[in-house]
């Protein structure tokens, strides 16, 4: 069912563990091996089931030929990955420079997925106040991300010009 020895050898010691653990659910109404078969069959779907990501050798060249060699990498091009990781640690930057009250509200309800009402026992508050920390929180979170963009355009432009003036 799984076309690899190895997965179907770690596949059937599961389904072993398996049986030791629900042998206690065998009424008896069919076969054992039946009951086993039947046991073994499922370990083996709830396997295929789970989403696996794709396998990539590092040690074999991938072909650019290949189409399933993955996503094709064009050296010097913008990486996604690397630009999330930098918008994640500029997020980071703005939420700790939140006031206490902002911050712990903002992620409770942002991050954690706290309701209003549960944030206002945990904080001992209104609901009303929770709902308007969270609103200053954002509206905080936004000028300081707008602020840190600009000045990282401002800094940007001023080493452009610094190049460009050194070449004169």
């Amino acid at each position: 069912m799984v076309g690899n020895p190895a997965e179907a050898e770690d596949l059937t010691q599961e389904a072993f563990l398996q049986l030791f653990r629900k042998i206690h659910t065998f009424r008896g109404d069919a076969a054992f091996s039946t009951w086993l078969h039947r046991l073994s069959v499922n370990v083996v779907l709830m396997r295929l089931r789970k989403k696996t990501l794709p396998q990539t050798s590092l040690d074999e060249p991938a072909d650019a030929d290949d189409e399933t060699s993955g996503p094709k990498r064009d050296v010097g091009a913008e990486d996604p990955l690397i630009e999330g990781s930098v918008d994640r640690v500029h997020l980071e930057r703005a939420v700790a420079e939140l006031p206490p009250g902002y911050r712990m509200v903002f992620l409770l309800h942002d991050v954690q997925g706290y309701e209003h009402n549960e944030i206002a026992r945990i904080m001992e508050c209104s609901i009303g106040n929770s709902k308007s920390q969270l609103h200053k929180a954002r509206t905080r979170l936004r000028e300081i991300l707008q602020d840190s963009a600009r000045s990282q355009a401002r800094q940007q432009r001023l080493e452009a010009s610094e190049k460009t003036g050194s070449r004169e």
